[in-house]
This record gives C-alpha cells, sequence and structure tokens, in this order.
C-alpha cells in the first residue's frame, strides 16, 4: 500500500506546539495550499490541510516556521473519527507529517537573516539546525 502525501503551503498561523504526558512534542498547523485553477470569478482558491509533526521535528517547527511562511511537507494522510458533544460523529483527516522544509527565506517574510530548510529530524543537509549565514551576494543565481 502506498499513502505519501507531499505538501507546498504557506502556514496559516505559527505551530501549536504540546506535549504528550510522556514528553513527546507535537505540533500542529494548518498550511494553506493554493489550487491549481481558478475559480469562475478568475481566483484562485486554496486548501487549508491541517496537519501534525511528532517530536524534535515538531519543536524545531514550533522555533524557525512561523505564520506565512512557505514550507513544503512530507508525510502520510490519516484519518480518526470521534462522537462531539452532541452525539455526533465527526470524521477527521489530516497529514502526520514525517519533515518539513522551510522554502524561503526569512528576507522574504520580514526583513532579517537568512534562514535555511530544516528536514529529516530537524537537521539541515550539513548535518546541524543551525540556521546558515549566507547573503544574497554569495549565491551564484
Amino acid at each position: 500500500m502506498i499513502n505519501n502525501a507531499v505538501l507546498v503551503g504557506r502556514m496559516t498561523r505559527d505551530a501549536e506546539l504540546r506535549y504528550t504526558p510522556q514528553n513527546k512534542a507535537v505540533a500542529t498547523f494548518t498550511l494553506a495550499v493554493n489550487r491549481n485553477f481558478k475559480n469562475q470569478n478568475g481566483e484562485r482558491e486554496a486548501d487549508f490541510i491541517n496537519c501534525i509533526l511528532w517530536n524534535q521535528p515538531a519543536e524545531n517547527l514550533a522555533n524557525w516556521a512561523k505564520k506565512g511562511m512557505l514550507i513544503g511537507v512530507t508525510g502520510r494522510i490519516q484519518t480518526r473519527n470521534y462522537e462531539n458533544q452532541q452525539g455526533q460523529r465527526v470524521y477527521v483527516t489530516e497529514v502526520i507529517a514525517n519533515n518539513f522544509q522551510v522554502l524561503e527565506s526569512r528576507n522574504n517574510q520580514q526583513g532579517g537573516q537568512s534562514q535555511g530548510g530544516y528536514q529529516n529530524g530537524g537537521q539541515s543537509a550539513f548535518g546541524n539546525n543551525q540556521p546558515m549565514d549566507i547573503s544574497d551576494d554569495d549565491l551564484p543565481f
């Protein structure tokens, strides 16, 4: 069986970071993902997708990714259901993320330092979780 989800979207709010009684970090957040087409009025619509991220990546997301930032997420789709206070069955579909990647620098967001992406448990491709201090003048493109 295959259950893979890959999303690129903007965070609708800062991630909500909590801890389980066993002290496991869990972050919940929503991504606004644009649709590939425009509606009858010529406007682009978005889907708002609920996501969950666990452990160290959850803490990294809460520390680095803020409302409005463009991020990429990989994971799987999961469904669950529960009975609400009115006795009605409520069905929930969400993405359980394995990792994330920040896809734009903070310069694009708030005029601050450049920020690298984080994936695979919050580690960058260079094996640490510190932002790289590289100016745009240093880039070859």
